[in-house]
C-alpha cells in the first residue's frame, strides 16, 4: 500500500503510522516537563510495554503498522548525502545557540553510523555529559532546576496524529502551537519527500514553514469532500484558512469542497478536537458533555465566480451541525463519562473521548474509562480496550498515538 489514502474516521483501518516511545523519555526530567508539554515522567518500559500491547490490538485487527523512526532511517539510506542536509537542519532548529555545543553535537551524531541509531538519538536530544562537558567531578555543582541538556529531546513523538494530517491522497505537514512540538515535522516532511513509498506522490498540503499553527488532532476527515476542523488551543484560524485556500486555489489535486471549522475552549484540557469527540460510526460520537451547546461554526468553501473563499457562520447544536457536515439524518452523542460529571471530568482527563475508530462501530479505547466504555457498549459499539496508565502522562488517547496512512474507500 504505497502513499497515502484516507477519506473518513471510521471507515476500516488498512496503515497506520505510529512512534514507539524511545529514549526521549528518559531526557525528560522536571525542570523541563512544562517546556516539553508534560505532566509527569513516564516509565520508558511500562512506556514500551503498553505502546506495544496497543500496536498488538491493530495488528490482531488486520492493520499494518509501520514506525516513524524506520520510516525515517528508510528515507536517509535510500537518498545519497541525504543524511547530511537532515543533520544541519535539524541542528538548526535545536534552539541550541552555544556553536560549541553545535560542533560536538554534530561530531557526536555523524560517529552513529546505523541510520535507524541516528535517527533515534535525534529523537531522544543530548546531554552535555554525553558531549564530555559535564563530568563526575561537577556533581558537587549541579543545581536543582538546572537542565543539563544540550539539545531537548522529543518526548510527544509518541503522539503521531500531530505533526501532520492524513487527508485524501496528500499531508497537511502541520506548522505547530509550540517549538518544543514544531521540531517533531521535521520527520514527517523528510519521510513523504524521500521516502521511495512517498516521494512524488503525497503532496503537502500545509508546510512546515508557515507563519500559523494547526495540528492534525484537530483535523477530521467527515468524508470525500469535507473536512471537520477544530480552532483550538493548538490551531488557529489562520491557519484553516490557508489550508483552505492551498486545498481550493493552489491546483494541487484533492477532492475536498467544505470545511467546518469549530471552536473549543482555548485550554489544555481540550487541546485538540479529538480531546472533545471523535466519531465512532456512521451517525455516532463519543463528546465531552461541556461542548454540548449552541455553536457558532465557520463553513469555508470555494467562490468560483471571486475566485476567493466564501464563509458563512452556522448555529446551531453540535449534533445538528455534525449531521449536516456529514450529510445524515441524525447523529448520537454518546457522553464521555456516561452523563455522571464527575465521570466525565476524570475520564475527559484520561482521554475517554479520544478513540481511534478501526472500522465503523469499532474503537480502540484506554481500559482505565470504565464508566464510558460501559456506555458505548451500551450504544452497540465494539470496544477493544488497552490496557494502560503510564503513557497516559502525555494527555494523549489511542487516536493521538495514531497517524492512519491507508482506511478502505466509500462504496
Amino acid at each position: 500500500m504505497k502513499g497515502i489514502h484516507v477519506t473518513s474516521e471510521i471507515l476500516p483501518l488498512k496503515k497506520v503510522l505510529v512512534h514507539r516511545p524511545g529514549e526521549e523519555l528518559l531526557n525528560l526530567t522536571p525542570s523541563t516537563l512544562s517546556e516539553l508539554l508534560f505532566d509527569d515522567i513516564p516509565d520508558l518500559q511500562m512506556a514500551q510495554e503498553e505502546h506495544d500491547r496497543f500496536t498488538n490490538i491493530l495488528r490482531d485487527n488486520g492493520v499494518e503498522v509501520v514506525y516513524l523512526e524506520d520510516l525515517m532511517a528508510e528515507a536517509l539510506d535510500a537518498n545519497e548525502g541525504l543524511r547530511e542536509k537532515f543533520l544541519d537542519e535539524y541542528l538548526s532548529e535545536t534552539g541550541q545557540k552555544d556553536e560549541k555545543i553545535l560542533a560536538l553535537a554534530k561530531e557526536y551524531l555523524e560517529k552513529i553510523k546505523d541510520t535507524k541509531a541516528f535517527v533515534q538519538k535525534t529523537m531522544a536530544g543530548l546531554t552535555l555529559k554525553e558531549l564530555g562537558l559535564f563530568k563526575e567531578e561537577d556533581l558537587h555543582q549541579m543545581i536543582v532546576g538546572k537542565s543539563y541538556l544540550a539539545i531537548n529531546p522529543m518526548p510527544n513523538l509518541y503522539f503521531t496524529r500531530d505533526p501532520f494530517a492524513s487527508v485524501g491522497n496528500g499531508a497537511v505537514i502541520n506548522k505547530m502551537y509550540s517549538v518544543t512540538r514544531n521540531r517533531e515535522t521535521i520527520y514527517c516532511d523528510y519521510i513523504f519527500r524521500f521516502h521511495p513509498e512517498y516521494k512524488g506522490i503525497v503532496p503537502n498540503l500545509y508546510g512546515r514553514k508557515n507563519k500559523y499553527h494547526i495540528e492534525g488532532g484537530d483535523t477530521f476527515n467527515g468524508n470525500e469532500t469535507t473536512l471537520i476542523i477544530g480552532i483550538s488551543q493548538r490551531t488557529e484560524y489562520e491557519a484553516i484558512l490557508q489550508l483552505a485556500r492551498n486545498l481550493f486555489f493552489s491546483g494541487i489535486e484533492n477532492k475536498i469542497k467544505k470545511i467546518y471549522a469549530f471552536k473549543i475552549d482555548n485550554n489544555r484540557a481540550f487541546m485538540h478536537l479529538d480531546t472533545v469527540f471523535t466519531q465512532i460510526d456512521f451517525d455516532k460520537f463519543t463528546y465531552h458533555p461541556a461542548i454540548i451547546k449552541e455553536m457558532d461554526v465557520k463553513v469555508i468553501t470555494k467562490d468560483e465566480e471571486k475566485k476567493d473563499l466564501h464563509i458563512e457562520t452556522l448555529t446551531g447544536k453540535l449534533d445538528e451541525i455534525l449531521a449536516k457536515a456529514l450529510n445524515v439524518p441524525k447523529v448520537t452523542l454518546i457522553p464521555c463519562g456516561g452523563g455522571d460529571p464527575i465521570a466525565a471530568e476524570r475520564e475527559q482527563w484520561n482521554d475517554g473521548s479520544n478513540t481511534l475508530t478501526i472500522a465503523p462501530g469499532k474503537v480502540v479505547v484506554y481500559k482505565r474509562n470504565i464508566v464510558t466504555n460501559e456506555t458505548l457498549r451500551k450504544n452497540g459499539i465494539e470496544v477493544l480496550e488497552l490496557d494502560a496508565s503510564n503513557i497516559t502522562v502525555g494527555r494523549g488517547g489511542p487516536r493521538c498515538m495514531s497517524m492512519p496512512l491507508v482506511r478502505e474507500d466509500w462504496k
